[in-house]
């Protein structure tokens, strides 16, 4: 079951959402409430090593490679 193989997709929901259907614009919305944590926990990792203080910058590369291997189903 799940979502139909064209809202599997990052171009198949953009289709669909310049086509104004609902569920594509579902899935989108779900993307950006998954990419908004792993996005901040990204730019925490660049203002951390700006900061120059490695011991963060090492806490948060492990929580990031914890959300990749989380969102990738833990398929690594």
């Amino acid at each position: 079951m799940g979502a139909p193989t064209d809202l599997r997709s990052i171009s198949g929901i953009m289709k669909d959402v310049l086509a104004f259907k609902g569920r594509g614009l579902i899935q989108l919305g779900l993307l950006l409430l998954i990419a908004t944590p792993v996005a901040r926990v990204a730019f925490s990792v660049v203002a951390f090593a700006i900061q120059r203080d490695r011991l963060y910058v090492v806490v948060t590369l492990i929580v990031l490679a914890v959300l990749t291997y989380s969102l990738l189903g833990g398929r690594l």
